[in-house]
């Protein structure tokens, strides 16, 4: 314990004398025989310069208004608002969760069946999905991907 106490008052004694050593050095005028004291300012970039795109279109990942959703699967019980959300049809888990291009959040069931969440929304989707690791051309190539 007393070990770990004094690495560490030696870790901040050390971090202080560091940055009294940075704080030093913006303080203190430049001698007069600097190289860059004297020197030409820069030439200015010319205002109409193209740079090129970084990545060609093949490489580049599409942008949210590229796609029109993203899709998720949820396994758990669903909890919004401290209650289980439940299908009409009874199913209470493995729900596909939709984040859709509007920013509305839908959820669909094993059976396929489809419903508006209004409680839920794209802050919470964010929060609780990984990233992307597939873009899908149709929807039932992405619910295949995702098992349904």
């Amino acid at each position: 314990m007393f070990r770990r106490n004094r690495a560490d008052r030696e870790f901040r004694e050390a971090q202080r004398a560091g940055q009294a050593v940075l704080a030093m050095h913006t303080e203190l005028p430049l001698p007069e025989d600097c190289p860059g004291r004297h020197a030409a300012p820069a030439p200015a970039a010319p205002e109409s310069t193209v740079v090129p795109n970084f990545l060609p279109a093949d490489f580049r990942a599409p942008s949210r208004q590229d796609v029109s959703g993203f899709m998720m699967r949820w396994d758990l019980p669903l909890v919004i608002d401290g209650e289980v959300h439940q299908c009409h049809c009874g199913a209470y888990r493995n729900w596909i969760v939709f984040n859709m291009r509007d920013d509305s959040v839908w959820l669909r069931c094993e059976t396929g069946h489809e419903a508006k969440e209004s409680r839920l929304d794209t802050a919470w989707y964010n929060r609780n999905s990984g990233p992307v690791d597939h873009f899908h051309p149709t929807l039932d190539e992405g619910l295949r991907h995702l098992g349904h």
